[in-house]
């Protein structure tokens, strides 16, 4: 999501570097652990309770190992009306309530 001025993405390397950081000047982001997959999970968590467990989650996992290796994807009106709702504010792609 973050870029450097070069247009790149910055690494996950710098996401926990940022979130050292922050924690430095707000303690309870240290104290509650928040970093950038606290942030995915409490977002998709909101989403699903919103809008569905198919929506937010992953299918059903197929392999032994434990990791995922399918998604279900939203398309992009999905994603605009859950942004809208999260925020508060119309997306002109969003489904109008």
């Amino acid at each position: 999501m973050l870029r450097y001025r070069n247009g790149k993405p910055i690494t996950t390397r710098r996401y926990d570097y940022l979130w050292v950081r922050i924690g430095k000047h707000l303690p309870w982001v240290a104290t509650q652990q928040i970093s950038t997959h606290w942030l995915r999970h409490t977002t998709l968590t909101w989403v699903e309770r919103n809008f569905g467990y198919a929506f937010a989650r992953h299918a059903e996992n197929t392999s032994d190992t434990g990791t995922t290796t399918t998604y279900v994807r939203a398309t992009l009106e999905e994603v605009a009306t859950a942004r809208a709702a999260l925020t508060g504010e119309p997306h002109p792609l969003g489904r109008q309530p």
